[in-house]
């Protein structure tokens, strides 16, 4: 909800491309949730071991790809389900239903999540839970809300007393023992370290302070690349875990305020030396 007359003017005046992106978003979102009951039901197909697609994924992605087209037909997209299409100086990156698997369950935590990449770099973001009606969302220099609220990342600078998120391993090939010794390093240091099960709802946490910080190996682009800009616009920072290039690319992402992000990283690069 919209709080002041300050945030509401901040609210109206969002980019245009943002416009589109929450519109798409909650387009996504309302078919969804109209599915959410009958999720044990659904007709579902494997990608990969543990890794699903269901119908309401892909039909989620075909309408956020109309609201897209009806809008900026020329536009380039990249999605989890369509892969990529077009060429274009803007980019639309796509995640219909991120936490696919916590949906099929009835597990009332994932996401719809879309960013616009201008010129190759990261500029709009929305992360939309369509279960809690959430809206996370940021534009370049313009800072990141929640339903039209300012939000800013925690001010907690150590791994030490952090409450963590993360994601786990379910692919054949991932390598479960870097994953244990992360955790094995982390776990003794941190207040507490939490699964959901869907990157871009742990990237906007922490953007909005109910996380202090992230980290996960192995993601894609479309799992990162909106809650990457949403919080940067709090304030924050992503990284790649190994301190080399960009996380959108590596996969490899640590997120937090700038210190505890530094810090985090620091700590996952030297349980990886050790592992």
């Amino acid at each position: 909800m919209v709080t002041s007359a300050a945030d509401f003017a901040a609210f109206s005046a969002m980019h245009p491309l943002l416009n589109v992106a929450t519109a798409a978003a909650r387009a996504a979102g309302n078919h969804i949730i109209r599915n959410f009951e009958r999720a044990d039901q659904l007709e579902v197909k494997q990608k990969g071991r543990n890794d699903f697609v269901s119908e309401v994924d892909q039909r989620a992605e075909a309408l956020i790809v109309e609201v897209i087209r009806e809008k900026y037909p020329d536009h380039a997209i990249l999605a989890e389900e369509g892969g990529a299409d077009g060429e274009h100086e803007v980019r639309w990156i796509i995640d219909p239903l991120d936490g696919t698997t916590n949906f099929l369950h009835q597990l009332p935590h994932f996401a719809v999540s879309i960013a616009a990449e201008v010129r190759g770099e990261l500029a709009h973001g929305v992360v939309y839970n369509p279960f809690s009606q959430e809206l996370f969302a940021a534009s370049k220099g313009a800072g990141a809300t929640l339903d039209g609220r300012k939000i800013r990342v925690s001010k907690h600078a150590h791994t030490e007393g952090a409450l963590l998120g993360t994601g786990f391993p379910y692919r054949k090939g991932d390598d479960f023992p870097k994953i244990l010794a992360a955790l094995g390093e982390i776990m003794p240091l941190a207040a507490g370290i939490r699964r959901a099960g869907a990157a871009s709802l742990d990237l906007a946490y922490v953007a909005a302070g109910r996380l202090d910080g992230f980290w996960e190996f192995n993601l894609a682009p479309w799992d990162v690349a909106a809650g990457m800009v949403i919080v940067k616009e709090a304030g924050g920072m992503s990284a790649d875990i190994h301190g080399k290039g960009n996380p959108l690319n590596s996969g490899n992402i640590v997120a937090g305020n700038p210190k505890l992000c530094v810090e985090l990283g620091g700590v996952l690069q030297r349980s990886l030396r050790s592992s």
